[in-house]
């Protein structure tokens, strides 16, 4: 069993990358299969966050969609029927919460995340979401390039394939040296 490990010398924020999402696309079935176990990991990592004053930022595609903004795809999520509808309803964003859309992989890619996390002085960023080999590892990277720690929750993050998920895994940690601990063993 890992040791448990406190981060309360750094200030880090809970990113929450494309879970208010519909997955109304080729393989949305599939994703959802191993989404929503993590989604019910992240829940739970983000109320503890939430006790400890943590920002939570979701991170989210804007689909193509340039009209758009994030509080209408979590209302598109919320109200139609979707089949992402129950992992929206489990991660829905409270007032406090922030939000980015992204229009490409990468959260930090021609977004201002990198403004916000320098406003809140965060320093660790702790990545959650789907999918753990494309949306998840690009922003990792361009976490990594900038000087961030990373903390990647194994059991918060789902790609459309175990297997996809692990090899992404594996690459985030011995690459991006992210910690990769379950995240019930992180400490705020």
């Amino acid at each position: 069993m890992m040791s448990t490990t406190s981060h309360r010398n750094q200030t880090c924020a809970l990113l929450i990358i494309d879970m208010i999402n519909d997955l109304e696309f080729h393989d949305g079935t599939l994703l959802f299969k191993h989404a929503y176990p993590v989604a019910e990991k992240i829940v739970t990592l983000k109320n503890r966050a939430k006790q400890h004053e943590v920002p939570v930022i979701y991170v989210n595609d804007n689909y193509g969609k340039w009209q758009s903004d994030f509080r209408h795809l979590v209302d598109h999520c919320l109200k139609k029927n979707v089949r992402g509808k129950p992992i929206a309803q489990l991660l829905q964003p409270d007032e406090h919460d922030y939000f980015i859309l992204k229009p490409t992989y990468s959260g930090f890619f021609s977004t201002p995340l990198d403004l916000l996390l320098q406003h809140l002085k965060v320093n660790t960023l702790i990545l959650t979401g789907i999918a753990g080999n494309m949306c998840v590892q690009f922003t990792a990277n361009d976490a990594y390039m900038r000087d961030y720690k990373l903390l990647i929750p194994r059991d918060c993050i789902a790609s459309n394939t175990t297997d996809a998920n692990e090899q992404a895994l594996h690459l985030m940690k011995n690459v991006l040296k992210a910690d990769i601990r379950p995240s019930e063993t992180i400490s705020f």
